[in-house]
């Protein structure tokens, strides 16, 4: 049977969520979503429609919008958007099930709508409207959708097609993705291909899809590895993952990261000092979901144009959520990496090989009656910060004028909950 995905997108969705609460049309006011406490080098998260006719990018920064350019700046309300996200969800599920949705990201959703087109004796296009009709109905949110008869048709449809049709969609099949999109340009415009992956290929002269159908796989492996089938795949517009696929997925590794661009240049002790705050962050979440770990890793990013950035990781001989071990080891691995005379701007901490805590592991220099004692006040402050707040309880360090923990624990995703 011929199946049949939708991938709906909401339109410039921050930005059009502080046009609905403001009374406003986004299709005709000059609106960007930003902080402007964060000076004219500020990234804008969102622009209307209306003000990217003019140029403005989604993910620019204040000072590139003309000075020509009348505009409201919205602050950021991360809180405000992700109840709106919910709320479109909670309409998704009147019409399709849980199972057959893939959230992507808080403003975009995949659906296999397979099933439903002899549920409701409709077309794919009816559905697609059906929904884009109860978003704005019960939020005024636009949104654009493509249709495909793969997840990732579905996407690019999306994500090219649908932005040239007038009622914000788009379809693609096989057969119509070869006859439209084999020659189309830049190939940064089909999911799944960064600017690397197009700079690499470009090198071995290819800059279509056709010419990236008609390469033998072995010269694409050469340059790419595994990933050249993905490519080759996507060339033809085929894709065997479907959405169940995606929901019974189980990664082999795991992970739990946590990074940071400071507003200001770091000395290596104050950077130290972030440091701290974000490891004891990511070991509350060991803590919470009763996860240990045996390997870390840290990246330090220096002030701009001055030096490469220092990277190191290291497996150590225990698996722990002890806040005091790991401290240690991430010490010593900041001593190890970074340069103590540049000035720091980015810090990026992980913990990897995340498993359960039935797994926990010591050698025989352990003080276990430190680790048992370590265990417990972790746990007591998850369980405080759950009930009460992230910043219900804090240390010391998290008071000194270059700590950071306090100001990010207000902020959802970086930026203003509120």
């Amino acid at each position: 049977m011929k199946k049949y995905y939708l991938c709906i997108d909401l339109k410039s969705f921050y930005a059009s969520v502080e046009c609905v609460e403001r009374g406003l049309d986004p299709f005709k006011v000059n609106l960007v979503v930003a902080d402007p406490t964060r000076g004219k080098g500020a990234i804008t998260l969102a622009a209307t429609p209306a003000i990217k006719k003019l140029g403005v990018k989604s993910r620019g920064r204040i000072f590139e919008i003309p000075d020509s350019i009348q505009y409201i700046i919205a602050t950021p309300r991360m809180s405000l958007y992700m109840d709106y996200a919910i709320k479109i969800h909670q309409i998704y599920l009147q019409y399709i099930s849980s199972d057959d949705i893939h959230v992507y990201s808080i403003d975009e959703s995949f659906f296999d709508i397979t099933s439903y087109l002899s549920l409701y004796q409709m077309s794919p296009k009816d559905i697609a409207l059906m929904l884009m009709k109860a978003i704005y109905d019960e939020t005024g949110i636009t949104a654009t959708c493509g249709i495909g008869t793969n997840l990732y048709l579905a996407k690019v449809a999306l994500d090219i097609t649908a932005k040239h049709s007038a009622d914000h969609i788009g379809f693609l099949d096989e057969e119509r993705y070869r006859l439209s999109l084999w020659h189309h340009q830049p190939l940064t415009d089909f999911w799944m291909i960064g600017k690397g992956t197009a700079r690499r290929l470009k090198t071995m002269g290819i800059t279509t899809m056709s010419q990236i159908a008609h390469t033998p796989e072995k010269q694409l492996t050469k340059i790419f590895g595994i990933n050249a089938r993905y490519l080759i795949l996507h060339a033809w517009g085929q894709e065997p993952v479907e959405i169940a696929d995606i929901k019974t997925y189980q990664p082999k590794s795991n992970s739990i990261s946590n990074s940071q661009i400071l507003f200001e240049d770091y000395s290596c002790q104050d950077a130290y000092l972030v440091m701290k705050e974000m490891v004891e962050s990511n070991i509350l979440r060991l803590t919470a979901q009763h996860l240990v770990t045996n390997h870390i890793s840290l990246y330090i990013g220096y002030s701009k144009n001055i030096i490469k950035s220092s990277r190191g990781s290291h497996k150590i001989g225990i698996t722990t959520n002890s806040y005091r071990l790991l401290l240690q080891e991430f010490k010593l691995l900041y001593q190890k990496i970074v340069n103590p005379a540049y000035p720091i701007r980015q810090i990026a901490i992980s913990f990897g090989n995340v498993k359960d805590e039935v797994y926990e592991q010591y050698d025989l220099f352990t003080d276990m009656e430190a680790v048992e004692k370590d265990k417990k006040l972790q746990m007591a402050i998850v369980e405080i910060k759950n009930k009460y707040g992230k910043n219900a309880i804090l240390k010391g360090i998290n008071y000194l004028e270059k700590a950071t923990a306090r100001k990010r624990n207000t902020l959802i995703g970086g930026h203003n909950a509120k």
